[in-house]
């Protein structure tokens, strides 16, 4: 009854977190009030693109400027890690009054290199992300009969090469009333959230207040009459009325040219409350889950893997319990007929190769699966939305630097455990476990680094920006493992239930390379994320908004179950043949995984980012994929091996074998 209870509550746990994936508004996360004619600031990121993946500056092409300067905005580490640069732009409107044809710049006249240029983002269809309220702006497009979403909009467009630039812009703004009453702020314990929101006028004014709730954006391409707008200054508007027609183009882009920048915009309210203002960018074409699909991909996982696991148990069950119902001298007897993986008992627990090594791997593998662990729970619960920016990768961070003391006591304790309680050397796992993962983590992103900073990239890493991380891994992460390693010197290590033979026995010879077994053992694992893995690649890649986290932590889940049986399963096929070599081979029965996901990063960047061009694209998309793959290795691995390692422990405990 109570194994019941704890099932139940179990579900329910499970299906709050899927629930919790749809998203929801927690403190720090407030709606602003507006009234009726104060001003909205509309920002801009940086301009962004799925064929070079290398984020730059709004500004770096000809595009106007705001008169009081360009300004960045304040991000968090996350946002720089990102690659994001908010600045001020400037679009600007007036809460609930429509404008139209209103006049923003002319710019001087295009040289050679600026032509040049804007004709190479246009190429490479950069797009232009502008921000208002947080909210990113949205596009419409009709294809095939089928409403796309995207957001932001292209800088220009090439047809029948001749370049033509969008420099009209057609803005609506969606707002919902303000509801004191329902004020979420106060709701969610914001106290000093009313010193922010920003209001005009007297504080008794009848005047309704209104939070936006939606922010969308038509392109357009006019040619304006540059001698009627040599006299009007910025915000006054234009002579003659402006068409916006997005289906058609008529500015040119010419070397000796100026560009004039207009745009209109207008505000509709909306029934769309604020909690529920992100809807449409989660709807995004490419980033809803087919619940089906995965759905189907779990369940057949889990029976696939039921099954393995059963029998598996089955076997070794009905091998002990055949062993415990002889009498002692039927026992000796059987103690001479040894066969399978009893005959190992006396290598079972011998130190393999390269220990050190497989004890930090161990060590970092549970220092980054706990850190994803605890991510994406508090990203299913709410904490790191969307609206958010840079909170996740800030958030992955912090666990990562806090876990650390992990990372030290588990390859200390696994240190000494396969030095039968030998104390020396635990400083050095420990400096090892603290500089393994972060330091090709390290060298592999500055390579990349000094790609994106040859092309002038705002994604670069600024180098103050990398004296922070540094200072981060070395004055906190490192000291934080030292001091879980020095905890793990203290604990008592686990005592082997068998003794170690002097002399290794000799492993017969095998029908099929042993090897070979364990990578093709990742095919389980990968089969339980491969579809999620797509949707994840997606948000990456093509800058679509992955939020169903609570799918995403049942999928871990279950990867993590089945890592821990797959690897159960190949160290006892292994024992069984005789070969006890099981320490690393249960590392990498799991860890396999880590393969066939590097092949479907290639598969992705030949059949879904074909539109990706240049060596250096291609190699900063494989970069990160490697940097991807290693955590994922490290993370599996540990899975497999930490489950092998209770597996034999307990196997060998449960029958005395002299």
């Amino acid at each position: 009854m109570r194994s019941m209870d704890r099932f139940g509550i179990w579900v329910l746990a499970i299906l709050l977190v899927i629930q919790s994936s749809f998203g929801f508004y927690l403190p720090g996360s407030y709606p602003h009030k507006y009234e009726v004619g104060d001003y909205l600031n509309v920002k801009v990121n940086s301009l962004t693109s799925i064929e070079t993946e290398m984020p730059f500056s709004y500004y770096s092409l000809p595009f106007c400027k705001p008169s009081e300067g360009i300004k960045d905005s304040a991000e968090n580490l996350g946002e720089l890690l990102m690659g994001d640069r908010i600045e001020n732009s400037p679009y600007r409107f007036r809460m609930f009054k429509n404008e139209s044809e209103i006049f923003l710049c002319q710019t001087d006249q295009l040289s050679a290199d600026s032509f040049k240029l804007l004709k190479k983002r246009i190429d490479e269809m950069y797009q232009v992300n502008p921000m208002l309220d947080n909210l990113p702006a949205i596009r419409y497009t009709k294809r095939d009969g089928y409403v796309l979403r995207w957001t932001g909009y292209p800088v220009g467009i090439k047809v029948q090469d001749v370049y033509y630039v969008f420099n009209h812009l057609k803005f609506k703004v969606l707002v919902h009333k303000y509801e004191e009453a329902a004020n979420v702020a106060r709701v969610m314990g914001t106290g000093d959230a009313a010193e922010v929101i920003p209001t005009i006028g007297k504080k008794d004014s009848d005047v309704p207040g209104y939070m936006v709730v939606g922010f969308e954006v038509v392109p357009c391409s006019f040619a304006h009459n540059g001698e009627s707008t040599k006299k009007l200054k910025m915000y006054e508007r234009y002579t003659t009325p402006i068409k916006c027609d997005s289906t058609s183009v008529s500015m040119s882009v010419k070397e000796g040219q100026s560009i004039v920048f207009s745009y209109e915009v207008s505000f509709e309210e909306s029934d769309i409350k604020w909690p529920s203002r992100w809807d449409a960018y989660l709807k995004m074409e490419g980033s809803k889950v087919h619940w089906f699909s995965i759905l189907n991909s779990l369940m057949v996982i889990t029976f696939l893997a039921g099954i393995v696991l059963v029998i598996f148990l089955r076997t070794v069950r009905r091998d002990l319990t055949r062993y415990e119902e002889l009498d002692k001298e039927a026992q000796a007897q059987m103690n001479e007929e040894l066969s399978g993986w009893k005959l190992v008992v006396g290598d079972v627990f011998r130190a393999p190769s390269n220990a050190s090594l497989l004890c930090v791997m161990v060590g970092d593998g549970v220092q980054i699966l706990g850190m994803a662990v605890v991510t994406i729970l508090f990203a299913a619960l709410g904490f790191m939305s969307p609206a958010s920016r840079g909170t996740l990768i800030t958030g992955m961070l912090f666990f990562y630097m806090i876990l650390g003391i992990a990372a030290g006591y588990v390859s200390v304790r696994l240190w000494r455990t396969i030095g039968c309680g030998e104390h020396r050397g635990w400083m050095s796992v420990a400096w090892k476990a603290a500089c393994f993962f972060p330091g090709i983590a390290f060298l592999i992103l500055t390579t990349l680094n000094f790609l994106l900073w040859g092309s002038h990239s705002t994604g670069a890493i600024p180098f103050s920006l990398f004296v922070i991380l540094l200072l981060l891994w070395f004055c906190i992460s490192v000291p934080l493992t030292l001091i879980g390693g020095y905890f793990g010197a203290k604990a008592p290590h686990i005592e082997f239930p068998v003794r170690t033979n002097q002399i290794p026995r000799e492993i017969p010879a095998q029908k099929y390379p042993s090897w070979l077994l364990v990578l093709g053992a990742g095919t389980l694992p990968f089969g339980t994320l491969f579809i999620e893995l797509f949707f994840i690649m997606s948000s990456i890649w093509m800058g679509r908004v992955y939020y169903v986290f609570g799918f995403l932590f049942v999928v871990l889940i279950l990867l993590v179950v089945v890592c821990a049986e797959v690897s159960l399963v190949l160290t006892y096929m292994h024992l069984c043949v005789e070969d006890y070599k099981w320490w690393w081979k249960s590392f990498f029965a799991s860890g396999s995984v880590a393969i066939y996901i590097f092949i479907y990063s290639i598969n992705y960047l030949v059949f879904d980012l074909k539109s990706l061009s240049g060596p250096v694209s291609a190699t900063l998309y494989l970069g990160y994929s490697l940097f991807m793959v290693l955590a994922i290795m490290l993370a599996t691995g540990t899975v497999g091996f930490l489950s092998s390692f209770w597996f034999v422990h307990y196997l060998f405990s449960s029958v005395k074998l002299d």
